[in-house]
């Protein structure tokens, strides 16, 4: 029998509906696991005390009333800071909440706390200068993942069943499917972006991580005001799409034996997997991706700062950076040498990646495909510390590049993308799967997405308690 940490959020709910526990007790019981916790360093802000009340205070009515949401420190919250998780924001105290979390209360959730992160949300590996690293529930030697890594991490180590962050390049997805729980990254705009502290316009979302698709679904329906529930989805003649270039190269050996072992059981339900490359994304995606996310960040930080009321500029803030990392590369954006020309930001923005969007959209009704499927990640997690290079297949490849290879291409094209927990490897860690669909179809998406996790291996808990 599950515990009380096991529940998804639609269970936990369910079961406070009918008053068979409280959430006052629920709450209670999470704040003990993340007691137990403690060392995966998952939180930067927790009051056990305001928890509780909060829950005391839950009244019925909402679709999440009574359930406690932890969420990323870049989101702005009205009683607790936002640091972004770096030092020139520790003190900062946003007026308002970011209005993606305003849903979420507005239906009868509070926020739990606020989640450890890669610093500015410029990395993969959470591994935090400012505020230590978060670590892996399954091995807490290795990365839970980036940057939402507290949000991984804390949803996997049943901290709380769902967990809200936010995705550049791969920052939900990559730490969902390093932890070994489910991902969600909707098409760009589907949910608001104000009040985030922000990294690029044209690339920047939130995204729910929970233990199972209808959690997301859940989530995704009071954040965008669509309704409840997914249609019932067969995956007898679903024709998914398998880009083996570029998703499958150089794949670590557990991450292939999984990946194949997914495939072969979707296509024992009667799936039609079409094996069909994409030649032109990877490419344009490199074009791209990194000129426009460089230029905007000056800009949008900035402008976060200004209309925020601090008297921080960016430099300011890139300045008291505590990471080796993210110092690095804001640094340089700041030098002549560094910083993006505005006409190579230009072409970047209006010319390659409209290129990418429609590369998608073709490779999507040509091959008559509903999504694509691939690893989510080239590699498990990888040891904490490992922020310039990793180990894969004997040589030392970039940490950063690697990890972001397979979500980065439909970051940029800001088309909807799940993850699914879909094995483990033989050192226990955790491998995820992703399903990309074409741009708004999101709430399809997640509907095959639901009959892909059918299918799929149950995700362990982890042993780190």
């Amino acid at each position: 029998m599950n515990q009380i940490v096991d529940w998804t959020a639609s269970e936990a709910l369910h079961e406070i509906s009918q008053g068979r526990i409280s959430a006052r007790e629920y709450a209670e019981a999470l704040l003990a696991a993340c007691e137990r916790g403690t060392g995966l360093n998952a939180f930067i802000h927790l009051d056990p005390g305001r928890v509780l009340d909060a829950a005391s205070r839950a009244v019925a009515g909402g679709r999440l009333a009574g359930l406690p949401v932890p969420v990323k420190d870049n989101f702005d919250t009205s009683d607790m800071p936002t640091t972004g998780g770096t030092p020139g924001l520790r003190d900062h105290r946003p007026a308002r909440n970011a209005p993606v979390l305003q849903r979420l209360i507005d239906e009868g959730a509070y926020v739990m706390g606020k989640l450890n992160m890669h610093e500015l949300a410029f990395g993969i590996t959470s591994n935090n200068g400012a505020f230590g690293p978060a670590r892996n529930p399954h091995d807490p030697a290795r990365i839970p993942g980036g940057s939402s890594g507290g949000c991984g991490a804390a949803v996997a180590a049943r901290m709380a069943p769902v967990s809200m962050g936010t995705d550049t390049g791969g920052s939900v997805r990559v730490p969902a499917a390093l932890c070994g729980v489910a991902g969600f990254r909707p098409t760009t705009g589907r949910y608001a972006r104000e009040g985030i502290v922000p990294i690029s316009n044209t690339r920047d979302t939130a995204g729910p991580l929970a233990r199972s698709v209808e959690d997301l679904a859940l989530f995704d329906s009071a954040i965008a005001g669509v309704p409840d529930g997914l249609p019932g989805l067969a995956l007898e003649g679903a024709r998914i799409g398998v880009p083996r270039t570029h998703f499958y190269d150089n794949l670590d050996p557990e991450t292939a034996r999984v990946a194949e072992e997914t495939l072969a059981a979707l296509a024992a339900e009667g799936a039609v997997l079409v094996e069909a490359d994409m030649p032109d994304v990877p490419k344009l995606d490199e074009e791209a991706g990194f000129p426009i996310a460089l230029y905007e960040t000056v800009v949008e930080l900035g402008r976060y700062l200004s209309e925020s009321g601090l008297s921080l500029d960016f430099a300011g803030l890139a300045d008291a950076v505590a990471s080796p990392d993210v110092a690095g590369l804001l640094q340089a954006v700041l030098t002549p040498q560094g910083a993006i020309p505005e006409p190579v930001y230009r072409k970047a923005l209006e010319r390659t990646r409209p290129k990418l969007q429609a590369a998608y959209a073709d490779w999507f009704q040509t091959n008559d495909v509903a999504a694509a499927i691939f690893p989510t990640t080239p590699l498990p997690a990888a040891p904490i510390g490992e922020d310039e290079t990793v180990e894969l297949n004997g040589g030392r490849v970039p940490t950063f590049l690697t990890f972001i290879r397979n979500t980065g291409p439909s970051s940029l094209a800001g088309i909807p993308g799940v993850t699914l927990p879909a094995g483990l490897s033989r050192d226990g860690l955790p491998i995820g799967m992703e399903i990309d669909g074409p741009a708004g179809s999101d709430r399809a998406l997640l509907a095959l997405s639901a009959a892909v996790e059918a299918v799929l291996p149950p995700a362990p808990a982890p042993p780190f308690d």
